[in-house]
């Protein structure tokens, strides 16, 4: 796994082998992530990772500049790993929880954020409900991004807030976007 930009830039970790979390590749992460810059400022933002697998985005979130990273991992080994990597970076912004996302979205936080980003297994059952289940517990602050990783078995094009959907090889992205506008009406 390897970090592409910000403070800890070019940092490279061993992902033990016997992980089945498929981490975003290098190639798709740098592409999105130039798209991400253009819609919103991660420099002192607050973000959500779902599914954080190898926490390869909450960490290239961290150092970009986030001022807090909230990493929801279920898998232990997957978790202990994240565990390891923030001690290693000597990071403070990086808060983990070993749980299940669609627990802590059903608990109804009540931290919002600027950005979110959700990678879960493509194979897994639920996926096609992730975007409304995010979008409607407004997680998002005014001007909010959220990014979901998917294959491109699914379209998200026809969700509200939806602004754009990106591949990369067989990565696909759906972008969506909660304007100022839109998150207070809600």
């Amino acid at each position: 796994m390897r970090i592409i930009s910000g403070i800890y830039g070019r940092r490279r970790f061993d992902i033990p082998s016997n992980f089945s979390a498929r981490p975003t590749t290098d190639f798709a992460k740098e592409n999105i992530f130039n798209v991400i810059g253009n819609l919103v400022d991660l420099e002192d933002a607050d973000a959500l990772d779902l599914f954080s697998g190898t926490g390869s985005i909450a960490f290239e979130l961290v150092s970009r500049g986030c001022r807090s990273v909230t990493a929801i991992e279920k898998n232990s080994q997957h978790a202990a790993f994240i565990a390891k990597v923030t001690k290693e970076l000597k990071t403070e912004a990086l808060r983990l929880i070993r749980g299940d996302v669609f627990r802590f979205l059903k608990s109804a936080p009540t931290q919002t954020f600027d950005f979110i980003f959700a990678d879960p297994p493509y194979s897994l059952p639920e996926l096609p409900d992730i975007p409304r289940m995010v979008l409607e517990k407004n997680l998002l602050k005014p001007n909010g991004l959220f990014v979901m990783e998917h294959s491109k078995a699914y379209d998200f094009s026809s969700l509200p807030h939806f602004i754009d959907h990106r591949a990369y090889g067989s990565v696909n992205f759906s972008l969506f976007l909660i304007t100022e506008e839109e998150r207070t009406d809600a």
